[in-house]
């Protein structure tokens, strides 16, 4: 067997690299309401212009850095939690060395610990399974907020922790929601736990299977 992974040394890598491993990674936010954790089975990877010869169109640090999107160049093992369409919240944890913006967008899970908390932050879930199945009812279910934007994610009041080995049921295809190139099959960088209820729900034919094997060792720097 080989040596457990580091989180620390993971998150040195791209985000295509490093959204493998974190399925089913445990992400737990302790809050005045009480704990939440939430076993990821969807995560999507972004990169950022420097990790790349043709920069990310569907990344929120395309275009550089600004005000808003400041959090996801760094440093690594920091949350980039944004606003969208004004009407909700969504994680990211970001990676790669500090200036770089690569980030994992958290886009689905069970949640495995806080359930009677996750039920009243997400009222209209109809089943457990829905309590988290999405990006925006993910960040939702786990209370991040603006606040959260740029706080530490290894530890204190969020903490990622790897699961012991790495998943081996994963597949790949096309990102979500992202209008343009960057939501083709040339970027098959959403990552899936197969056979998953909590895994999001798609339009048939957006989904193309992909890398169903353990993913390999993470590089060094």
């Amino acid at each position: 067997m080989g040596r457990p992974i580091d989180i620390l040394e993971l998150l040195q890598q791209p985000a295509t690299e490093v959204a493998p491993y974190l399925l089913g990674a445990l992400v737990r936010h302790e809050s005045a309401e009480g704990p939440v954790v939430v076993r990821l089975t969807e995560v999507e990877a972004y990169l950022g212009p420097a990790d790349s010869a043709d920069p990310d169109p569907g990344s929120h640090s395309y275009r550089g850095m600004t005000e808003r999107n400041s959090a996801m160049f760094g440093p690594p093992g920091h949350l980039y939690v944004y606003f969208s369409y004004g009407m909700h919240f969504s994680a990211n944890l970001v990676c790669r060395p500090e200036g770089l913006s690569s980030g994992c967008l958290l886009r689905a899970g069970e949640v495995v610990q806080g359930l009677e908390l996750a039920r009243r932050r997400r009222p209209t879930a109809r089943t457990d399974i829905e309590l988290a199945q999405g990006p925006a009812r993910l960040a939702k279910a786990m209370g991040f907020a603006r606040e959260h934007n740029g706080i530490g994610a290894l530890g204190g009041a969020v903490t990622v922790s790897l699961p012991a080995a790495p998943a081996t049921h994963v597949s790949s295809g096309p990102r979500v929601g992202i209008s343009g190139p960057g939501g083709t099959e040339q970027y098959p960088w959403r990552f899936w736990l197969d056979g998953e209820p909590t895994v999001s729900k798609f339009r048939p034919g957006a989904v193309r299977a992909g890398r169903r094997r353990a993913p390999a060792a993470p590089r060094t720097q």
